[in-house]
């Protein structure tokens, strides 16, 4: 029999779906040590099993609201836990949360989902977003790309933000061992509108993107890009202080067109993925799919990265971003 001062699952599982963040908290507290079980048991004791559970709870908080049986909340979460375990043994291509889960390991626990959706559609998504910029930006980067974005294994974000996959390891664990403190100091307080910066920093992406192909960025969109921005990574090549605007002209030079796949965005963070297309005989042609990974202060671009998720550190010559370090509206 269960005491009446202490919830169900059930209950808290309906409290956590309608935004109640201190409801999934104790959700994960109570399931904390079966899950570590399941990942023990799958692989053994070490920094794997750790990363298991870790990813599990914050699936959860970006997935809780497609839990159809609340009753069951305790089977979906070792689910989770299970499919982590399982994807590391197998030694195949990462995939956080529940999008790489088999259909029979989920049964009808969850509804089906689109990437898109992790966190757009449930009432915790404000409070998550607002505890992310709660981390310094390289944990915030680390943890939007390895759960919020394409660039999902440790590998592919190591080659990303140009670290060792151990700095990638560490970053990773520091924010999340930070979020679930970060997660329940503001459970109660107010939380900027999570969707409205994505949605706003794709249309920054979309007018950028048409500016760089047509040669001229728009007034508007300049702001976005001051002098001081710096371009960051393989495609600066000589090193030293390189405005993102030489690169996009390069790109447009050789007739590289860019297609944007999918945006999230922080107030500090933002990630646009892309997909390049490159007309035929071009040389040394440009990966078919590439980041964007800005830093930003006051809403503009501090910095800039272009990662080539795939390919390795150091490729992706002959493709990049935009115009002159001037910051002149002209790029061609």
């Amino acid at each position: 029999m269960v005491p009446l001062d202490r919830p169900t699952d059930e209950e808290l599982t309906r409290r956590a779906q309608a935004g109640e963040s201190g409801a999934l908290g104790l959700l994960l507290t109570r399931h904390q040590a079966p899950m570590r079980a399941v990942a023990l048991s799958l692989l053994g004791y070490g920094p794997d099993a750790e990363d298991a559970v870790q990813d599990a709870a914050l699936t959860a908080l970006r997935r809780i609201g497609d839990v159809r049986e609340p009753a069951a909340v305790g089977a979906w979460l070792r689910a989770i836990v299970r499919n982590a375990a399982r994807m590391r043994l197998r030694a195949v291509r990462e995939f956080p949360g529940l999008d790489g889960l088999e259909s029979a390991q989920l049964g009808d626990l969850v509804e089906p989902a689109q990437p898109e959706r992790l966190i757009e559609q449930h009432a915790l998504r404000d409070w998550i977003w607002d505890a992310v910029e709660e981390l310094p930006q390289e944990q915030q980067l680390v943890l939007m790309l390895r759960h919020f974005s394409g660039i999902t294994s440790y590998q592919e974000i190591a080659e990303a933000c140009e670290v060792p996959v151990g700095t990638v390891r560490s970053r990773l664990n520091q924010a999340r061992a930070k979020m679930a403190k970060v997660l329940l100091s503001t459970a109660t307080g107010g939380h900027d509108d999570a969707a409205a910066l994505t949605e706003d920093s794709r249309q920054e992406a979309e007018v950028t993107l048409d500016g760089a192909m047509r040669g001229q960025l728009p007034p508007e969109i300049l702001e976005l890009w001051p002098a001081e921005t710096e371009l960051v990574g393989v495609l600066n090549k000589e090193g030293g202080r390189l405005h993102p605007f030489p690169a996009m002209q390069e790109t447009r030079t050789k007739g590289v067109t860019q297609h944007l796949r999918h945006v999230v965005a922080s107030r500090d963070v933002a990630i646009w993925e892309m997909e390049a297309v490159t007309p035929a005989g071009v040389p040394n042609p440009c990966p078919p799919a590439l980041a964007w990974l800005m830093f930003r202060r006051d809403g503009r671009v501090q910095r800039l990265r272009v990662a080539f998720p795939g390919t390795g550190a150091g490729t992706g010559t002959g493709t990049g971003t935009g115009a002159r370090s001037d910051g002149a509206q002209q790029l061609s």
